[in-house]
């Protein structure tokens, strides 16, 4: 088994994957993964339009090709005619992780009213996490890391607090964090010494 985190991030647009707007998922998750992340990972990007056969496809294509850990998908969640991310992955699951979306629209709901309307799912094929993240890159920030109070401490931990663990669970490498960012939460039992 591989120690190098294999990460698939995956940005679903119409509009970017035709070059109308420039992506600013993408970099987004990389950027957040740089700092949060502190041992070794690699991303494997891909940017494609709304259409429900192409994101079944990736995320296919990820999990079983290209043999990712977890995958992270951003866009296509809202309520639009277009946005198919959740049912394209719910048709490709093996299990379903519904605390993830749950948390996800509850971290939102402290920022924007709106939240209620992101139908964000997660899911396992295989040994890969499959999370469906918001389309806008403040929201993807908010949802892996929580929400901090004005000093700065985090008064609701994101969800990328239980990714480590979860990719445990289900034969994966093990991921470790910068604290600063996100603290990966695992039992006692399942913590290797630093």
């Amino acid at each position: 088994m591989s120690e190098v985190l294999r990460i698939g991030l995956v940005s679903i647009s119409d509009r970017a994957s035709t070059g109308v707007y420039e992506d600013k998922g993408l970099p987004a998750l990389q950027a957040w993964l740089g700092t949060a992340l502190t041992s070794p990972w690699t991303a494997i990007t891909r940017l494609i339009a709304d259409d429900q056969p192409t994101i079944e496809r990736t995320l296919i294509e990820l999990t079983d090709q290209e043999g990712c850990h977890l995958v992270l998908t951003t866009g296509g969640t809202g309520p639009a005619l277009r946005d198919v991310t959740p049912e394209a992955t719910l048709a490709v699951a093996d299990k379903e992780m519904p605390g993830f979306g749950e948390e996800m629209r509850r971290i939102s709901l402290n920022f924007v009213p709106t939240a209620i309307l992101s139908r964000q799912v997660a899911v396992i094929r295989k040994q890969c996490l499959i999370i469906n993240l918001p389309g806008q890159p403040k929201s993807i920030q908010e949802t892996l890391e929580g929400v901090r109070n004005a000093e700065g401490n985090v008064v609701h931990a994101g969800i990328f607090a239980a990714v480590p663990y979860c990719i445990d669970l289900i034969g994966g490498p093990y991921a470790e964090t910068n604290e600063s960012v996100i603290r990966a939460f695992r039992p006692k039992s399942a913590q290797r010494p630093k």
